[in-house]
């Protein structure tokens, strides 16, 4: 992986991305990534959808028997 000055890559495009993940399968949302980009904005938005989906399993603090009321 190669960065210019601004923050492009400049390795050849190999990996067809969704620019907006979903079913739009539109020119207007697809582009070509390096391996190595598409790997990383793949991970990123598959962490980001993990995290909006795991249920909360705390539970409430106890408390001692002798000190409810």
């Amino acid at each position: 992986m190669v960065f210019e000055v601004g923050g492009r890559c400049t390795q050849p495009g190999t990996d067809v991305d969704h620019i907006v993940p979903g079913d739009n399968h539109s020119d207007d949302n697809l582009r070509l990534l390096c391996t190595w980009c598409h790997a990383r904005k793949s991970g990123q938005e598959g962490a980001a959808a993990s995290s909006r989906n795991r249920v909360s399993t705390q539970r409430p603090a106890a408390t001692h028997p002798a000190l409810e009321d």
